[in-house]
């Protein structure tokens, strides 16, 4: 089978983004991509910053465009390798079909002496990660499931949660670096819609 091995596409890229309403303003509003899916975690990160948001557009093609926005760190003043990052956001994933497809492209390059680094199953996808010869990271993945009208609607929830407590907090000159606050106000925000729906 690893001489038959061919992508499907590209799942996603990712990259870190310091701007949340910014980017989300431009790839939904200017962009015109459907927001389908947001990852709000808390602990999965470094000891820099445990807590993110990770969240995907729809890119029209099967694939997504995905950001990570790191609760209370700062935008580097330029931009350089920081290898902080670099395994934690900037990748990009490469699309199989099924399990036997993501173990047979494991196998291939391990014979080849690439070294794999992780195999993680994410919430929507099955992942192995490796590093190219330039040392960019790189990921092969398959999807555990499609994304669904709720993945779309939670996401745009817990962005909205996300952009008004950090207005809130920049206003009092604090600064957003937990997702607590995040889910608190996504639980407010569903509460009262709920009671204006009933």
């Amino acid at each position: 089978m690893s001489e038959d091995l061919s992508f499907k596409g590209v799942h996603h890229t990712a990259r870190p983004t310091w701007k949340l309403k910014e980017t989300v303003e431009f790839y939904r509003d200017v962009m015109g991509l459907k927001l389908i899916h947001c990852v709000s975690a808390r602990g999965w990160g470094s000891a820099r910053h445990p807590d993110f948001l990770h969240f995907f557009f729809d890119n029209g093609a099967r694939g997504t465009i995905a950001f990570f926005y790191y609760l209370g760190d700062d935008q580097p003043e330029h931009l350089v390798h920081r290898p902080e990052y670099d395994s934690d956001a900037t990748h990009t994933a490469w699309l199989v079909d099924t399990r036997e497809e993501l173990i047979a492209w494991r196998k291939r390059l391990e014979e080849r002496g690439v070294e794999i680094m992780y195999e993680i199953e994410h919430e929507v996808v099955e992942s192995i990660y490796f590093r190219d010869p330039n040392g960019y990271y790189m990921e092969i993945g398959r999807p555990l499931r499609d994304f669904i009208e709720l993945d779309a609607t939670d996401a745009a929830l817990t962005l909205e949660a996300a952009i008004k407590v950090e207005e809130e907090m920049r206003a009092r000159g604090e600064r957003l670096s937990k997702i607590e606050p995040v889910w608190n106000e996504k639980g407010s925000m569903l509460e009262a819609r709920f009671a204006e729906a009933s």
